[in-house]
């Protein structure tokens, strides 16, 4: 069964190891220093820097359409063989609002509202970026249905850090 791992930046080696991911998509700020895991091979990682912001602000960088277009071309290129690791800073917000989003792509039959409460069910301190969220529904065509699922399970419990979980691509 296909699944997406998220995981905050400090867990993401033992991730990548435990899961045998195959793909691995970075979504942090600009500057913000990582390395790729050895085990996960240089075109198969996506890296976009956007900082976790839903409006515009001075120094930083709001998560677009030159975000979210190639993060959805490189999900639908995986070949869901072996698994993929989503991940940013703290595993709480941009890597949760991927994760949501990767799910709505891949399985546009899939009701989004199901889709968010299994993401809640499998992390309760995920709080998905509502740009990003926003962003991919427009360009997914799904009239705001995706927008209107991540505002129904709310903002999740408050954390330093997410703790890594696994969201399944199927019900």
């Amino acid at each position: 069964m296909p699944t997406i791992h998220v995981c905050p930046l400090s867990r993401l080696d033992d991730i990548v190891l435990e899961t045998r991911a195959s793909h691995l998509v970075t979504l942090v700020k600009v500057g913000t220093p990582f390395t790729r895991p050895v085990a996960i091979a240089e075109a198969r990682h996506l890296s976009l820097f956007m900082s976790d912001i839903v409006e515009p602000m001075d120094g930083h960088v709001l998560p677009g359409p030159e975000h979210v277009e190639p993060f959805l071309a490189f999900v639908r290129e995986w070949d869901r063989t072996a698994p993929m690791v989503i991940h940013c800073w703290a595993g709480i917000s941009r890597s949760t609002a991927g994760a949501f989003v990767a799910a709505c792509a891949l399985a546009p039959e899939r009701d989004e509202a199901t889709i968010a409460r299994a993401l809640r069910a499998a992390s309760p301190m995920a709080t998905p970026n509502k740009r990003i969220v926003a962003v991919a529904d427009a360009l997914l065509g799904r009239e705001g249905r995706m927008v209107e699922a991540i505002a129904a399970i709310g903002r999740g419990e408050d954390a330093y850090e997410g703790v890594p979980f696994t969201l399944s691509l199927r019900d």
